[in-house]
């Protein structure tokens, strides 16, 4: 059956609502329960801000599901987040097995699907919808029912040729991860994202083009900052615009445009240009926008594109771009931006709700009074 899988996720969102308007804090939460986690087995993958993956090699000796226990109790008295846990021979199972935790109080939070008899895994697969297993989407959940696979139990039982005749390999390997067999390796590190996307919704609606135009050029430096920090360069920049779609009395006005960078770029000052560029072609005045973000495309690792004869990045552009990142890295993110994402920013997002930053601040720590 391989090595054992483990997989796991925050219990409920409904009681981190308050971090989740806080991304800072949310994110440190999280990194806190995945450094926690990473001391209970060296190796890991956290798949999301919430998901993480553990694979236990030389584990002969422990009894699993205890140790699992003891981490999510740890995790829940020393961080304060409840967690429920998943074990299986494949990620796919290690999945499920969490869903199963979730839905099931009597568990606990940890179930292990490889310590249960096959009749009852059987029986468990069966209840859970075929919608709800890794990497089954809405349109391929149609397609499935249509062939009378509706459950998970259903997708392990079908044949694994079919399925890859019909639905391609992606499908012929969840079948085989349903049936023990691991296809998909644990990744230390997250692939290189083919293109980066930074939008934001403005806290009011904005008319006038100066201000989109901050905020354009402020979803550029984010946009370049991860950029850099995956060290790729960029040979496409696509602009978008959305009035509220919320409103509808109000004109409507969705527009979106892309243009090629004259030289694999990956400094804020290069890709600005062609971005306000852009909005200058597809802004109209007389709408009330909502929303505006930029979109890298076309990536590639920084000295594998093909470059231009004739144009090429300033080297005093790219050396600033990474001093400013390391700048902000160190004093906290917007410590230096660009003069043109402005200063005195009135379409940020609303958040007098935010809930404090008390573990990454402190100016926000939190107070204990002695009444």
């Amino acid at each position: 059956m391989g090595q054992p899988w483990f997989e796991m996720r925050h219990l409920e969102r409904r009681g981190l609502i308050a971090l989740s308007s806080n991304y800072t804090l949310y994110a440190d939460m999280s990194a806190r329960m995945m450094s926690l986690a990473a001391k209970f087995c060296p190796r890991q993958e956290v798949y999301s801000i919430d998901e993480s993956f553990l694979q236990f090699e030389g584990f002969s000796r422990y009894q699993l599901t205890d140790h699992c226990r003891q981490l999510r109790e740890r995790v829940r008295k020393w961080i304060g987040i409840p967690v429920c846990v998943g074990l299986g021979s494949t990620k796919t199972l290690a999945k499920l097995a969490n869903r199963i935790a979730k839905k099931s109080p009597e568990m606990g939070g940890v179930c292990n699907l490889d310590e249960i008899s096959e009749r009852d895994r059987a029986q468990r697969l069966a209840r859970v919808p075929v919608s709800d297993v890794w990497g089954i989407g809405h349109r391929t959940t149609e397609k499935l029912n249509k062939l009378g696979i509706r459950s998970a139990q259903d997708l392990a039982s079908a044949n694994t040729d079919l399925m890859r005749l019909r639905f391609g390999v992606q499908i012929e390997r969840t079948v085989r991860e349903l049936n023990g067999l691991s296809c998909y390796a644990l990744e230390n590190e997250p692939p290189p994202k083919q293109q980066i996307v930074s939008s934001l919704s403005f806290g009011r609606l904005v008319t006038d083009l100066s201000e989109l135009r901050e905020a354009v050029q402020s979803h550029v430096a984010r946009a370049g900052e991860k950029l850099r920090g995956q060290n790729s360069t960029c040979m496409g920049l696509a602009v978008f615009l959305g009035t509220h779609p919320f409103l509808p009395d109000e004109p409507q006005y969705h527009p979106m445009s892309s243009a090629s960078m004259p030289y694999p770029a990956l400094d804020g000052f290069s890709i600005s240009r062609v971005a306000l560029k852009i909005l200058d072609a597809i802004y109209r005045p007389g709408y009330r926008y909502k929303k505006a973000g930029v979109m890298l495309l076309d990536l590639a690792p920084a000295g594998k594109q093909q470059g231009s004869l004739f144009k090429q990045p300033h080297t005093k552009h790219v050396r600033l771009s990474h001093l400013v990142d390391d700048l902000n890295d160190q004093m906290g993110r917007g410590t230096i931006q660009m003069a043109g994402a402005g200063t005195k920013i009135g379409w940020s997002m609303k958040r007098e709700r935010m809930s404090p930053a008390f573990t990454s601040s402190w100016r926000e720590i939190m107070r204990a009074r002695a009444i």
